[in-house]
Formats: structure tokens, sequence, C-alpha cells
């Protein structure tokens, strides 16, 4: 079973990310499932979101501890949260990061600016659906076209073309398949 864990807040889209990972793993026949954990329900407080994913029914129902990956989609709580906390061994970290140098995590960590390519795409600091092109294109779970088809189901019209964009930029930047042999469970 692959379990990643999605740290962001509220407003950033982490549950809407996490649901849409989901969608795109049942699309692609796999079994998932996808549910929030919130602290204080503001705009702004921190939030985790769980996604997991096996080619066999899920039956386990308690929050992801021990992910085999972390998308963490507002650098400001690498600062305040232990994001890495419980990362299997050789498991990876992607951060939506907009600073000079890179984070010190544990992991293999990946850096991309997902929040200025969604405020250059949509208008908006949303950095869910570009972090969420990058994750498939490091990991090559599913194609970067099973996203975009999941988000078809949320989105329509010019708000579907803008995000379309956003996630071919998005994939573009990270190196594909860097993650592979650990989201195929032979690295992690």
């Amino acid at each position: 079973m692959l379990e990643i864990r999605i740290h962001g807040r509220g407003g950033q889209g982490n549950v809407v990310a996490a649901y849409l990972l989901a969608s795109t793993a049942i699309a692609n026949g796999r079994h998932a499932q996808a549910f929030p954990a919130f602290g204080a329900e503001r705009r702004g407080a921190p939030v985790a979101a769980f996604v997991r994913i096996d080619d066999r029914p899920i039956l386990r129902r308690c929050q992801v501890s021990e992910p085999a990956f972390v998308i963490v989609q507002d650098q400001a709580l690498l600062h305040t949260a232990n994001v890495a906390a419980g990362l299997r061994s050789g498991g990876g970290v992607l951060v939506d990061w907009m600073s000079e140098g890179q984070p010190e995590l544990d992991g293999e960590v990946v850096t991309m600016p997902a929040t200025r390519l969604a405020l250059e795409h949509l208008g908006r600091p949303v950095p869910n659906t570009a972090l969420l092109a990058a994750f498939l294109a490091l990991t090559e779970l599913f194609p970067v076209q099973a996203l975009t088809d999941a988000l078809g189901e949320r989105f329509k019209g010019e708000a579907l073309e803008k995000n379309r964009r956003l996630v071919e930029q998005a994939a573009s930047t990270v190196e594909t398949g860097r993650w592979k042999e650990i989201a195929h469970g032979t690295g992690a």
C-alpha cells in the first residue's frame, strides 16, 4: 500500500488535492482513500490530508503516520510542524519552495515553485494542482494526463483549460521518474 500525507494551510486546496489524487488512482483501476485532519477549521490554519493507494481494497482507517511521500504546500510549515515525521526510509518530500537553497529534511527532497505557477496560470495562490502534477511526474504512478482527466470532473471551461496548462508546466519542472522506484515499492 502506498501512503501519502499532504500538509498545508486551510484554503490552499489540501483536501481537494487528496481527493483528486484518490480519484486519479480509482480512474486508473486502483483502490484509494482520501481524508483530511483538521485542527482549528479556519482559513490559514494548518491542515493535513491523507491518501492511500493499493491494488486491493483498503481497510485501514487511521491517519497516515508512516508515509512513503509527503507533499508540503506551504514552506512556512517546515518551521512550525514536523512535516517529515514518520517518513519511511528512502521516502520523498515534495515542497512548494519559493526561497533560495534547499530545505533540510529527512528523505529525498524535491522543491518546485507551485504557488508562483498557480498565480501565473490561475491568478490565485492555490498550489495543489501544480504539486500533484509534479508528484505524478516524479513517481510515474499514473500518467499526468490522468490528473487532467480528474480535473475535468471538477472544472469546466476556462477554469479547466487554465488548470490543464498549469499541470503541463508543473510536470515539466521536475525530473520525470525520479521517485518511480519508491512509488512502485522497490525503494521504500
